[in-house]
Formats: C-alpha cells, structure tokens, sequence
C-alpha cells in the first residue's frame, strides 16, 4: 500500500534539488553564454509558465527540433513542468518524416530551431492548429525563444516572476516524453517514457558514469536520443556542468576537453572513432570517462581509448530501455591482464545497471539458455527503466512485451560469469551454409586490421551457400589496403567460413546518432534477388 506522505520521483527534484544548493554554480555552458543554476532554474519556470499562458493541458505534446542547446536542455524540465510530454525530434530527418511525427504524436507546440526551419511547413503547421516558436539560439532580446521566455513575465503569468517548479506529476507513471525509434523497418514508433522511469534511469547512469558534482559533461550525444541517454537529467542530479555543442567536431571536441576540463561525455562507437584518429588526438593529462552505446564497440577501438587516458566504459540498450540499461563492469581481477585481453573483455554488454533488472538470454520458448559463451538466444529485460509502451500502438507493445519481458530483438550468448555478449540482431545473422555466422564478430577482426577505421559485414547472396558475409570498409586517411591483404588478415585470425568473400571500400552509410544503417548495405546487394536462408 502506497504511503499517503510519500512523493512521486521525477528528475523535476533534480534541478529544483541543485539550483537550492548550488545557485552561484555554473549549470550549462553554450559557447560564450553560460547559466548559473539559480539562472537555469529560472529559464526553466518562464518556460513552462510561457507554455501554460499559451493554453497548454496536461498531456499536451510540445515537440522540439533542435540541436543540442541551452533551450533544447531547458525543454527537458519546462515542459514537464508545465504537465506536458516533451518529443524531441531527430534533427538528422527529412521533412516528410517530421511531419509523421508531429502528426502522430499530436504535437500542439513546436520549438524549431533557425538552421532546421526549412523542414518545416509553416502553413500546414497552421492549419493543424500546432503553435511554432523559432530559436535562434542567440540569447538575446529578440531571439523569438527569449521573447517567449520573457512572455511568461507580467501578463502571461500576472506576476513579475513566474510560479516556483510544479512538485510533480500526480502519477510518477505519467509520461515524461516520447522517442521515436529511427523507423528502419517501418514507420516510427513513439516510445514512452515516465517520471519514475527517467528519474531511474539517470540515477543508474550517474552510478555507472561515476558522476560527482564536479563532472563537466560535454553534449557530443544528441539530447534528442533517448534524451541524451537521459543524462539531460543526470548531470543537473549532481550538481554538475552541461557543457553544448550544437555539432560533432572532433577538432572542437579535443579543444572543448581541455578548455573546459570535461570529465564526461557520451557516444556511439562512429563518434569515437573519429576522435581517436583525428590530428589532435594525443594522450590526456586528465582521465575522461566516456560511456559508449548505439553499437558494440570492437576491442581494438576500446583498446585506443584506454590507450590516450579516456575511461570507456561499454553500455548497452535501446529506445525502449531509456538508452543504456546496461554495462560491462570492471573487475579488479582483469587488472593485471593484457591489453588486447582487457578490451575483449570490456567488449561484452555485460548485465544490467543498479536500477534495473538483471537481462536474461532465452531461447523461441522463453527459456535460458546455457551459460555457456556459446549457444545464442534473445536478450529480454524488464524492471524499472524499460518504456511504458509504444503511443497509441497497443498491437506492437503487446508483442515487444510478450511473456512479460520486453523483446530487444538482438541475439547474444551468456558467459559463464553472467555477462552478456551480442552476438547480432536476429535480423543481420549470417547463415551460411546451416552455420550461423555472428557479423559482429567478423568486424571486430577486420576492425584489428590497422589500415581500417571502421567497417560494417552483411549477408550477400550465394549461389551453393545461401548466403556469405561482405565486408564494407572504411580507410584510415592515407592508408592502403587491398581486399586480398584484408580477407587473408581475417583468415589467419578467425575460422574460414567466418571470413568474407569480399570486401568493398568507401564510407558507410549511418544514423544521425552514428548506427551504421546495415539495412541499405543489405538492400543493395540483395537488389533483385529473394533472400533465402538455409
């Protein structure tokens, strides 16, 4: 039975909790702006106040489309705040796929930002009755998203200030925000989320980040994925410091690191791999703790970090999971191991974080497999940060979440010690021949080649086999390497029939947030033909 005295979790207590004890603390830092705690706190109830004196209800969508800014940021607490669900779009869409979705959510307010205005038609916003306020990510007077700030004081509200935060939702189990999925096999799916579950969530990611209030986290993940992995919430937790950046630079990223003393960031393996091989790359003076997700990162791009003094640390999970629901944790015992071991190691997915429920690997009947570093099954999870379900799809949550446990799709194997290993999503398995062949293990041994960057391996038609991997590779800039040099270096490292049969050179197709889209690869190579399993 609940306690009539307790109150629901929502990160709304976070920035409430850090502008108290810490008001004079820098908050966020946006080139040459910055906000103290007790400003950011203050921007954040105009916003929401500015959101109810246009006529928002509770449950209201408001919807964002903005690199990641100051205001992108405070959407994070002022919509909530105001009793509405922030959807923060991808800024990486064509115009046709954000109207899919404001349309499907029902988005009633759109914040756009100026260099994004062109995906946007203003007349049929209009006429769908959906509210448009521009950014123009200046900070100044006439900047349309500072005068709707500034809306919220006087007439809008009656009062010189606006009202303190709301206390919080009346149900923690109220959405806090929708997601929507990148939309590759389909259209796009609205994933929602909650109050208890993202304030969950950024709990768990400040236990695996090693979060203190002295953290300065540098915005390199897009804050409209999964929120930002929810660490929108996480950082502003501790008391610590938002630094943006409105686009992925590495040069600037090295800059930022050292000008700003970052001691955090996050990205897929894309973005770290530019990092490692760009000019400025040099060992730090300072340790980076820098937590990856979106793909399985190979041993070899593990190993380079670890190398220049940052401190990966391996996550996994989906937009269903609120990003990363789990991590490969350190052992003390791999201390003393080899470099080339430590990486394999830290390579696997490992279990879940502190807030949420251990995975399990289980076979078509819902049973586990062995824990045996060998057989596959399906990774399933549940618990505290797994999605409230999809919007106004009921068919599609009830399958994901069929047996009571939700359906990641991804096939993996479970080590002996309980660690999870991905192995592949179910639908980029090789099976060639009657043998199954994992692609990511057979990136991870063209990754080790030192002329590759990076590298992607789908199934290609075979006319005895069925089908055969190919690889498609990225060169380092100014190496060399012939198809032959590569497929010999898999063979001396790998069996036989894991090798591919090709390789092909070039850049690789990918998602805003640096997933490559395997699916474009595979489409093209089976052009014509109907895929046949054997």
């Amino acid at each position: 039975m609940r306690s009539p005295d307790r109150t629901e979790l929502t990160p709304l207590d976070f920035l409430r909790r850090s502008a108290f004890v810490y008001p004079d603390k820098t908050a966020v830092v946006h080139g040459d702006r910055s906000y103290t705690y007790r400003e950011f706190e203050l921007r954040v109830r105009r916003l929401a106040a500015g959101l109810l004196g246009a006529g928002l209800q509770p449950g209201d969508r408001v919807a964002f489309l903005s690199p990641n800014t100051p205001p992108l940021l405070e959407a994070h607490y002022g919509v909530p705040a105001s009793g509405g669900v922030l959807v923060a779009i991808n800024t990486r869409l064509a115009a046709a796929e954000i109207a899919y979705i404001l349309e499907h959510s029902g988005a009633r307010y759109l914040f756009v930002d100026r260099a994004l205005a062109g995906l946007i038609d203003e007349d049929a916003l209009a006429g769908d009755g959906v509210s448009l306020v521009r950014i123009d990510d200046t900070g100044a007077p006439e900047d349309p998203y500072e005068a709707f700030l500034g809306s919220a004081v006087g007439s809008a509200v009656g009062s010189a200030e606006p009202p303190p935060l709301a206390a919080g939702p009346a149900d923690e189990e109220d959405p806090i925000s929708m997601n929507y999925t990148s939309g590759t096999t389909g259209r796009p799916k609205g994933v929602v989320y909650t109050h208890r579950g993202a304030y969950l969530s950024a709990i768990g990611e400040l236990i695996e980040a090693e979060m203190t209030p002295g953290a300065i986290y540098l915005w390199t993940l897009p804050m409209f994925h999964c929120n930002g992995w929810c660490f929108t919430w996480a950082v502003t937790a501790v008391g610590g410091t938002h630094v943006c950046l409105r686009d992925v630079d590495p040069g600037r990223i090295w800059a930022l690191i050292e000008s700003e003393g970052v001691t955090h960031y996050c990205g897929a393996p894309t973005v770290q791999i530019m990092l490692v091989n760009h000019p400025s790359a040099r060992r730090l003076d300072h340790p980076v703790r820098t937590m990856i997700a979106g793909a399985p990162p190979s041993p070899t791009l593990l190993e380079h970090l670890r190398a220049l003094n940052f401190e990966p640390i391996h996550a996994y999970g989906l937009t269903e999971t609120y990003g990363p629901t789990a991590t490969c944790v350190w052992h003390a015992d791999w201390d003393d191991r080899p470099p080339e071991e430590q990486a394999r190691l830290l390579a696997r997915q490992g279990q879940g974080f502190v807030t949420s429920d251990m995975m399990r690997v289980v076979d078509e009947e819902g049973r586990d497999v062995p824990r045996d570093a060998a057989t596959m099954g399906e990774v399933v999870m549940r618990g505290n940060i797994v999605m409230k379900g999809y919007f106004a799809q009921p068919e599609a949550t009830a399958e994901v979440f069929r047996g009571g446990w939700f359906h990641s799709g991804d096939l993996a194997v479970w080590h002996p010690d309980g660690y999870v290993e991905l192995r592949d999503r179910a639908k980029d398995i090789i099976i060639s021949g009657g043998e199954n062949i994992s692609t990511i293990e057979v990136e991870q041994t063209v990754a080790r080649h030192p002329a590759v960057l990076e590298c992607a391996v789908v199934a290609v038609p075979h006319d005895e086999w069925g089908e055969r991997p190919k690889a498609f590779v990225t060169l380092k800039p100014g190496a060399d390497a012939t198809e032959r040099e590569i497929i010999d270096f898999c063979r001396d490292r790998i069996a036989r029939f894991k090798c591919p049969d090709a390789i092909a050179f070039g850049p690789l197709p990918k998602t805003s947030t640096g997933k490559v889209q395997k699916y474009i690869l595979r489409d093209r190579e089976w052009a014509g033909r109907e895929k046949r399993i054997n």
